[in-house]
Parts: structure tokens; C-alpha cells; sequence
């Protein structure tokens, strides 16, 4: 794949720019409070794909300007439920719908580089599932308010985030932020253990989001980072089962010119310097597991 040029690709609701090896995605739509509509999810689709193929990007952040009034209100209701089905979802009927939060979390969990979600504004509905959920890393302002508010409109949590959410802060918590719709600051006991690091004012996110994604693009393996990320997300269904991936993986990637670069650089006592790409070195053996097919709309559980 050639290197795509992301200046070019003509997005509208989201800004993207290349620093080094850190890809960074801001929201673009400041004056409509950065709401969830039909070119958000389709852009950051677009870009998190071409992030995952890119092999110049080891870290993706996504952030909003912090002038903004939120980091993302949430999906533009304007048009009410209906405007969310597609007409073709509407002819074969409810098994069909896929809705465009999972679709984008399923994208952003999917990428192999290391994201980041920088949450510098209040977030609500999908600005705290899509926006924050499948990323590896959320970094958050104390004062931002957030709420999962689906049961009081009606609906169920969507964008894989019953899934997502009681694996990240355990399902007590979940069950305090999904089953209430209550508003909680990011300081808060109950969601404070989502976030990698929480800021005292919201100038100061997206910076150390930014310097801490260039500290791992500097110091860690993209091939590393990859496997490493197919283990946390697809583990064994038994220790025994994981001990067999985790020991492939080791033998795999210990042969590898990375493998071998950090073995010197620890003897060296220096920062390593990693050369490895996925396009080039990661095995025909990854994926390891069963890939299912979002896509195929007679798909059902």
C-alpha cells in the first residue's frame, strides 16, 4: 500500500495530520458541539483503516479542539431514531442494522497501532462509547461530564459497549454508568479507573496524550504492539490454550530484527531503535483467530 496522503482525502467533520510517527484526528465539528452524524463515523472509519495499514503511524490520537463545548454531545437526534436506519436496513428488516458507533468501534478495536482517546471536553452517549471505548488508551479532563444516558432515551447501549465497558472498569461500575444514565464527572470513583490519565484543566490533554504517544512511538515495537494487542483481545479460552499463542508469538517474534534489536539495545543500555513494520514482519500466522463477518447483513446470532 503507498502512503496515503491525508491531507488530500478530503474530509469535512475531521481534521488529520501526520507528527512523526503519531497520527492525530481532531474533531471539526466544533460549532455543532462535535455531534455523531453521518460523516463522523464514515470519516474516522476511513481514517483508523488507513492508520492501521500505514506503516509510518504508531500511534493514532483522537481529540476535538479544546475550545470546543464538547469532545462529542453525543449522536444529532434532530431527525429522530428513524433517521438513523438505512433504507435497505428497513427492507430486510432488524437483524440488518449495524449500527455506525459499533461499526467505528469495531474499526478503532480493530487497529493494530496503539490509540488514544483524548478527552478534552464533556462527552455523551456515543462521545463516551465509539469516541473512547476501543481505544487502547484514554486520557480525560477532571471536570468533563459524561454520561451514558441510553435507558433514558429508550434505547440500549450501543457500539459495543456492554461489551467493552465492563471489561475495562469491571461490571459493578458499568452497571452504575449504563443502567442509570446518570451525568459523573471523569473524577469520579466510578469512571476515574478508565482513564490512563486524568488532567486538571482541558488544555492540558491533548499535550500529554501527545507527548506520551510519542514516547511509545519512540520505545516500542509496531509488530510488538500488534500481537501483543491480539493476545489481550482474543486470549485463550484457558490459560493452557493462551500459554500456546503467547508461546508462538514469542518464538515468532524473538527471530525478528526487532526481537533482536531489543535484546542489544538492553546490553547496550540504550533506547532501542525498531525498524519493524507490520506490512513486512508480521507472520501469516496473525490473526489467529476466527474473524466473524459484521458485514454479511443475514448475519445473526
Amino acid at each position: 500500500m503507498s502512503a496515503p496522503n491525508y491531507s488530500s482525502l478530503g474530509f469535512t467533520a475531521i481534521l488529520v495530520s501526520l507528527d512523526g510517527p503519531v497520527l492525530v484526528v481532531v474533531m471539526n465539528r466544533a460549532k455543532q458541539r462535535n455531534s455523531w452524524t453521518g460523516a463522523v463515523p464514515e470519516e474516522l472509519q476511513q481514517v483508523f483503516t488507513l492508520a492501521d495499514k500505514d506503516d509510518r503511524v504508531k500511534v493514532v490520537i483522537l481529540t476535538a479542539e479544546h475550545t470546543a463545548p464538547a469532545y462529542c454531545a453525543g449522536a444529532d437526534l434532530s431527525g429522530g431514531w428513524d433517521a438513523l436506519w438505512a433504507p435497505e436496513e428497513e427492507k430486510e428488516g432488524p437483524h440488518a442494522h449495524r449500527d455506525t458507533g459499533g461499526k467505528t468501534s469495531l474499526v478503532i478495536y480493530r487497529c493494530r497501532k496503539i490509540t488514544i482517546a483524548a478527552v478534552n471536553g464533556h462527552a455523551a452517549g456515543v462521545g463516551c462509547t465509539a469516541m473512547q471505548l476501543p481505544h487502547d488508551f484514554r486520557f480525560v479532563w477532571a471536570g468533563a461530564k459524561l454520561t451514558f444516558p441510553f435507558v433514558r432515551r429508550g434505547i440500549v447501549p450501543e457500539a459495543t459497549s456492554s461489551y467493552l465497558l465492563p471489561r475495562l472498569i469491571g461490571q459493578s461500575r458499568a452497571n452504575s454508568l449504563l443502567l442509570t444514565g446518570a451525568t459523573f464527572t471523569a473524577d469520579s470513583p466510578i469512571v476515574a479507573t478508565l482513564y490512563h490519565k486524568i488532567l486538571p484543566t482541558r488544555e492540558e490533554v491533548f499535550p500529554a496524550a501527545l507527548a506520551f504517544a510519542k514516547e511509545l512511538a519512540a520505545t516500542t515495537s509496531q509488530v510488538s504492539v500488534a500481537v501483543a494487542k491480539g493476545l489481550i483481545q482474543h486470549p485463550g479460552d484457558s490459560a493452557e490454550e493462551n500459554h500456546l499463542y503467547d508461546s508462538r508469538a514469542m518464538r515468532a517474534l524473538g527471530g525478528t530484527a526487532d526481537g533482536q534489536e531489543g535484546i542489544r539495545s538492553f546490553i547496550e543500555k540504550r533506547e532501542p531503535k525498531f525498524t519493524g513494520t507490520l506490512s513486512r514482519d508480521l507472520g501469516s500466522w496473525f490473526p489467529w483467530w476466527r474473524e466473524v463477518n459484521t458485514k454479511h447483513r443475514n448475519a445473526k446470532l
